[in-house]
């Protein structure tokens, strides 16, 4: 199993992205590259911890490659906005890669298109966001946010990604 960490705007939204792809093991909401230690949402939603809402991924690479992870993550999000996701503001929701290797670095760098303003940075701490952050999407589907901005993605993904995405979203 492999490890990656991401950060595309609202966790809410990647998490629901990729708990959906073949190979996929698990998905948990959180935080990644800021200064605070045990930082709460309400401290990264200020942005004063530097964290960016983040996900960290738990893949099987015989089923889907990193590469593969990287495609998905750049075509669900706004790879080329800074520090926005729609109506999402701040460097919270910038658009991050925290690499957990060098290869890792490697494909981020070679697969980075020029207009992305996406950060490939080194892995040093996640924190797992609070419990009602977890499986937010599939919990609260009728969420308006969710059937906004959520759904819109989840289509995306079905559309350009059909043949990477599980039956269930749940196994």
């Amino acid at each position: 199993m492999e490890i990656a960490t991401l950060g595309g705007g609202c966790f809410w939204c990647t998490e629901a992205i990729f708990k959906r792809l073949k190979g996929v093991i698990s998905v948990v909401s959180g935080y990644a590259g800021g200064v605070m230690e045990n930082p709460s949402y309400e401290k990264v939603s200020e942005g004063s911890t530097q964290h960016a809402e983040s996900i960290q991924i738990q893949f099987d690479p015989s089923i889907i490659s990193y590469e593969k992870i990287l495609e998905v993550f750049w075509a669900t999000h706004d790879p080329t906005t800074l520090n926005r996701q729609g109506a999402d503001v701040g460097t919270q929701y910038r658009s991050v890669i925290f690499y957990h290797n060098d290869k890792q670095k490697e494909i981020a760098e070679k697969l980075k298109q020029p207009s992305f303003v996406t950060q490939i940075i080194p892995f040093d701490k996640f924190y797992k966001a609070e419990d009602y952050h977890q499986n937010f999407y599939d919990r609260n589907k009728s969420y308006p946010y969710c059937q906004i901005v959520i759904n819109p993605k989840i289509q995306k993904l079905l559309e350009e990604f059909k043949k990477d995405v599980k039956e269930d979203a749940n196994n």
